[in-house]
């Protein structure tokens, strides 16, 4: 019988480097991919270790599709992953804050931005750049938040869904590395570093972007 983790060991995951970071992520994806899953730290035993502190060793900001699930895209469990989660995986000020906490304060050495293809969000701001569409309420505001990337990418030969999507990604990855003074120092210094990735709805790879 496999052997997950330990407290102990959530504890040593959360000095892991920016590359061990990610690859523990990317062959967790792998496993996902493969129908492989280990499931680590689901159990009851596990969950009353970390009841009283958390280590996780990446932060991920994705989008609330109810497709795009980090835990489980990468096959990680509870205490592993500080998630964000928003419409269009937009970085605002709450979020760019809960990124600070985890990189300042948790020990986090990675920050993936991940989109997704055939996201909605995308769609509806394409479709108010292009089609003069509106929309009530704070849709709004991730609409407009999307958008400039969306104007990036009229102009692109290829599919507009697809290099809006990465667009939007890339932007995001350029706001966390450079709007926060924290997250920057921490950069510069080789601690953490800020990546972008692609999720596939069809076989579930992740691509990195870039």
């Amino acid at each position: 019988m496999k052997q997950h983790p330990g407290p102990h060991e959530a504890m040593i995951a959360a000095g892991l480097t920016p590359d061990e970071a990610l690859e523990r992520l990317l062959a967790g994806n792998c496993r996902f991919v493969a129908a492989k899953l280990e499931n680590p730290h689901r159990t009851a035993a596990y969950v009353r270790s970390i009841a009283h502190s958390q280590h996780p060793f990446a932060v991920l900001v994705g989008c609330a599709d109810s497709r795009v699930a980090p835990e489980i895209l990468f096959d990680q469990g509870l205490g592993d992953l500080f998630v964000n989660r928003v419409a269009g995986n937009c970085v605002s000020d709450d979020i760019l804050g809960s990124i600070e906490y985890a990189v300042e304060h948790l020990g986090c050495s990675l920050v993936l931005v991940l989109g997704h293809e055939r996201c909605g969000a995308i769609q509806a701001a394409i479709a108010a750049a292009t089609a003069g569409a509106t929309f009530n309420g704070y849709v709004r505001h991730f609409i407009e938040a999307i958008r400039p990337a969306v104007e990036m990418c009229r102009a692109q030969a290829g599919d507009l869904d697809e290099n809006a999507l990465r667009a939007n990604v890339l932007r995001n990855v350029e706001k966390i590395k450079t709007a926060s003074d924290i997250i920057h120092s921490k950069l510069l210094s080789g601690e953490v570093k800020v990546l972008g990735g692609r999720y596939d709805l069809d076989d579930g790879v992740v691509t990195l972007l870039g």
